[in-house]
C-alpha cells in the first residue's frame, strides 16, 4: 500500500486493538459504550480524532502491550527463554515447512502396504525429520516474539493488540509487516549488501502465491557471510540483533523515497517498505 493519512493510520490503529480494550480507550475518552458495536465505537473515536492527541492513543496501546509482554514474562523470564534456545545444536528442517502431510502421504502411507514395514520406516526416519521439523519452528518462532517485543519497546514503534492481517507494528507513522528472515539461499550476497531495495523486491515479487501480500512490510534479514548456512544462530545473538534494530530504527523515516513498485502475476503492486540487513 502507498503512503497513508495520519486520519488512515489511526483507524487502522483502532482495528489493531481488541474489543475489550478498545471499550476502555473509548471510556478514557468519555465516549459512551454500552451496547455499542466495535464498529461503531471506532466511528465514534474517528468522529472526534481531530480533537484528540493522538500520542495518548499511542501511549494507551503500548501500555496494554507492555502487559502482553508481563503476562509471557511470568511464564518464562526472557534470560530463562534465551537460555532455552541455547540449546538449540543444529538447524535442519528435515522437512518442508508447510508440506508435512504432502510428505507423509507421499512417502508413506501410499507408499508402504505392510504394517510393520511402515512402523519400522517411521521410527528410523520420519521420527527424526517430525523432530527436527518442530525444533526449527519452535526456534522460529520464540526468537520471532523476542524481536517483535523489542522492536516494540522503541518509542518510534507502535504494535498491535490483536492479529490485523499484513499489520504487525506501526513506525514512524506508517503500518507495517514485520518479515524476520534470512537471506534466500540463491541471492548472491554482494548484490544484497549493496542493493538492499533491490533484494527487497525481489522478495515481493518471489513470494508465494498462497501467501502473497502487498503489504507494507519492514524485513530484517539476517546473514552470516562467512556461513550463510549458519545465518539461523544469527537470531539468537540477541546483542547483536538488537543494537542493529536500535540504530536503525533511531535513524530510520518513512517517506516516498521508501515506496517500491513491483510486480506479481502481470500486475503492479506498491509497498512502502523498509529493510535492514543484519550481518556478521
Amino acid at each position: 500500500m502507498p503512503l497513508l493519512s495520519k486520519k488512515e493510520v489511526l483507524n487502522l490503529k483502532l482495528n489493531s486493538i481488541d474489543s475489550n480494550n478498545l471499550k476502555l480507550l473509548a471510556q478514557s475518552l468519555e465516549i459512551f459504550v454500552k451496547n455499542k458495536t466495535r464498529t461503531k465505537i471506532i466511528e465514534d473515536i474517528m468522529s472526534i480524532s481531530s480533537s484528540i492527541d493522538i500520542a495518548l492513543i499511542d501511549n494507551f496501546i503500548k501500555s496494554k502491550y507492555d502487559e502482553i509482554i508481563k503476562n509471557r514474562e511470568n511464564q518464562i523470564s526472557d534470560n530463562d527463554l534465551k537460555l532455552e534456545l541455547s540449546k538449540v545444536k543444529t538447524f535442519s528442517w528435515g522437512i518442508v515447512q508447510g508440506q508435512l502431510d504432502q510428505k507423509i502421504q507421499a512417502q508413506y502411507v501410499r507408499k508402504y502396504m505392510h504394517y510393520d514395514e511402515l512402523i519400522n520406516i517411521v521410527k528410523s526416519k520420519l521420527h527424526s525429520e517430525i523432530t527436527n521439523y518442530v525444533i526449527c519452528t519452535w526456534f522460529n518462532h520464540w526468537t520471532t516474539v523476542l524481536i517483535e517485543e523489542h522492536i516494540s519497546k522503541h518509542p518510534k514503534v507502535i504494535p498491535t493488540l490483536k492479529n490485523i492481517k499484513g499489520i504487525d507494528i506501526f513506525f514512524d507513522g506508517q503500518p507495517f509487516d514485520l518479515k524476520i528472515s534470512y537471506l534466500p539461499k540463491d541471492y548472491d550476497i554482494e548484490i544484497a549488501l549493496k542493493y538492499p531495495y533491490q533484494l527487497a523486491k525481489w522478495l515481493y515479487e518471489n513470494q508465494g502465491i498462497q501467501r502473497f501480500g502487498a503489504d507494507n512490510r519492514f524485513y530484517v534479514i539476517l546473514l552470516d557471510k562467512d556461513n550463510p548456512d549458519k545465518s539461523w544462530e544469527l537470531k539468537r545473538d540477541f546483542e547483536l540483533v538488537f543494537s542493529n534494530i536500535d540504530k536503525f530504527l533511531d535513524r530510520e523515516k518513512i517517506s516516498s523515497q521508501d515506496e517500491i513498485i513491483f510486480s506479481y502475476q502481470g500486475k503492479t503492486y506498491t509497498a512502502v517498505t523498509k529493510i535492514l540487513l543484519i550481518t556478521k
